[in-house]
């Protein structure tokens, strides 16, 4: 289930952050409305922003030597 992410460049690790959060946003007000179709979605998308966030870490590490 996990998604790929490694072999995204830089720029579109940032894109595709900026994306997976708004699309949390969206599902987390989807669960508090009760709309929600999906509850474990909530939980995969947060552990995929988690993934780019450390894969970002690691470049900016990186970068920083």
């Amino acid at each position: 289930m996990k998604n790929s992410f490694k072999e995204l460049k830089y720029e579109e690790l940032l894109v595709k952050r900026s994306e997976l959060r708004k699309k949390y946003l969206d599902v987390r007000f989807q669960a508090v409305v009760g709309h929600l179709e999906n509850p474990l979605q909530k939980r995969t998308l947060r552990r995929q922003i988690a993934r780019l966030e450390t894969l970002i870490g690691q470049h900016d590490a990186e970068q920083a030597r």
